[in-house]
């Protein structure tokens, strides 16, 4: 049985918030995100920021 931790795709389904238009926001796994690197490089609006999951298995998004 696959857990939910494992579950490594983008869930249309699952809406947990509202977009800015008042549709629901789109819902991605970290998984898909991040596959195996605890670290990921964003870049938006010019900026340049970073995801990171911690030890404890928590996200932080730094600039």
């Amino acid at each position: 049985m696959k857990s939910e931790n494992q579950d490594a795709q983008i869930t249309p389904g699952r809406e947990t918030g509202e977009s800015l238009a008042g549709s629901p926001a789109r819902v991605v796994s970290s998984h898909v995100l991040l596959g195996r690197q605890r670290r990921l490089q964003i870049d938006h609006g010019g900026e340049r920021y970073v995801l990171r999951v911690t030890r404890q298995g928590k996200l932080i998004l730094t600039k």
